[in-house]
């Protein structure tokens, strides 16, 4: 999962889903500007509250949650420069499957959102527990991945248990942003989605080198260490705004009437499709420039590039859905958009030069596409707020779909093109192929609507 993982999740701060999130603790956000809370008689006491949208509490929350974003989210990102190496050193080489260890890793955060997220709402009191079992979970995956001599250990500790890490306590840290930002809650989002885009910049190159001198063991050892020394420090303040409320009512049932909308269904075809092909270039583009001979830092810069580009994506999306142009134009343009560039650029690079064109393009477009997430949520539900919770969390399960099969499929397509083309770049042609034709159709998915209206309007004259 790469730089726009986190956006996504963070854009459901301005939906209905982080307006439940801030009124879930001490009964009523309302009642918090004039910091009147309930005893348990049913008495109002008053009870001061940190002040919302700045204040020291705030910004120190703030600067705690950017720190967990660009170190603990920074790794996962420059899984591309693992697999680069994982692929020249004899415990893993030739194995098609080692781009499973960074798409599960990543993966599970998205396919975990429809259980974490409601769980926090209704658990105010599980949020820094969850913080510190997940956390530690992270920290120890990357040592015991350390001794891994095989792939399945791999992928079982640097893939799997880092990816349940991170699923179970970066939700409760996103809950508490929103408790605290409110009005401002765009700017501390922004914040949050540059943590990624400095991780992703700078965490490539420190991982290529300490690969390059070291080895792979060493440099796990070494990423365990330096996330605990970084974001350790920061564990005391994350802490909620609103107190947890002592008694809670029944949650309320659960709205699946959106099942029924033809919208959601769109959005969801649209969305696995794009998720089905999205995250291959990050996960290939350091073994393609390898095997043109760029040399060894190709593969860092053109994920750095990337990473500037998405972050730039994001923020110009997200601007353009708020100026009121349409969802389903701006979705279905920046998947075509990023087709494009995969079937032109991408297949005939042979250069630095074009390949950053590509990272550049297809990071700023791709990630457009998932800035739309929290518009789609809210164009199925407009009224229900609840309901747009559920699309928003089943839009990160049909992504994290298209994330864990990743490897496997690109495995077996690089297996593929190796069988046919041989070595070198021409084996990771059904790559290019198979990522710019996900993309077409994610963006002919949405498409399709229009067509099948202006049908309607013809077979009407």
């Amino acid at each position: 999962m790469d730089s726009v993982a986190l956006s996504e999740r963070r854009k459901a701060a301005d939906t209905p889903v982080a307006s439940a999130a801030t009124t879930a603790r001490a009964g009523a956000e309302a009642e918090t500007r004039d910091d009147i809370l309930l005893d348990d008689a049913g008495d109002r006491v008053e009870q001061h509250l940190p002040p919302v949208d700045g204040g020291i509490a705030a910004w120190r929350l703030l600067w705690a949650a950017f720190m967990f974003e660009a170190c603990l989210w920074g790794f996962p990102l420059s899984y591309g420069v693992f697999q680069q190496y994982y692929s020249t050193i004899p415990e893993f080489a030739g194995n098609r499957y080692i781009g499973v260890v960074g798409t599960i890793a990543s993966g599970l955060g998205y396919l975990g959102a429809p259980v974490v997220m409601p769980l926090i709402q209704r658990k105010q009191q599980w949020l820094r527990p969850m913080i510190w079992i997940g956390w530690p979970v992270c920290i120890l995956s990357l040592v015991a991945g350390s001794f891994a001599t095989t792939l399945e250990v791999l992928i079982l500790t640097q893939g799997v248990a880092y990816g349940l890490g991170f699923l179970i306590f970066y939700y409760p840290i996103l809950h508490m942003v929103s408790e605290y930002w409110v009005a401002r809650r765009g700017m501390a989002y922004g914040i949050l989605c540059g943590a990624s885009g400095i991780s992703g910049t700078v965490m490539p190159f420190i991982v290529q080198a300490l690969l390059a001198r070291y080895g792979y063991a060493t440099t796990l050892r070494a990423v365990a260490v330096a996330l605990v020394v970084l974001t350790g420090p920061m564990i005391p303040f994350l802490k909620g705004r609103l107190p947890v409320a002592q008694h809670q009512g029944p949650a309320p049932k659960a709205d699946w009437r959106f099942l029924r909308s033809e919208l959601f269904w769109m959005y969801s075809v649209s969305n696995v499709l794009q998720g089905f092909g999205y995250f291959f270039p990050a996960l290939y583009l350091p073994s393609y420039a390898s095997a043109l001979g760029l040399g060894e830092r190709s593969g860092a810069v053109l994920l750095a590039v990337m990473s500037v580009a998405q972050v730039c994506g994001q923020f110009a999306f997200g601007y353009l859905s708020d100026r009121k142009i349409s969802t389903n134009v701006l979705a279905s343009t920046a998947v075509a958009v990023a087709a494009v560039a995969c079937l032109t650029m991408w297949q005939l690079a042979r250069s630095l030069a074009l390949l950053v064109c590509f990272a550049v393009a297809y990071g700023f477009f791709g990630a457009g596409y998932t800035a739309m997430w929290a518009r789609m949520s809210s164009n199925v539900c407009k009224s229900n707020g609840d309901s747009a919770s559920l699309v928003f969390g089943l839009l990160n399960f049909g992504k994290g779909l298209g994330n864990v099969f990743a490897g496997p499929i690109g495995g077996n397509l690089v297996a593929r093109g190796g069988s046919q083309f041989g070595g070198g770049a021409l084996e990771y042609r059904w790559v290019v192929v198979f990522t710019g034709v996900c993309m077409l159709a994610s963006a002919g998915t949405i498409a399709a609507k229009y067509l099948k209206n202006i049908m309607v309007v013809v077979k009407a004259q």
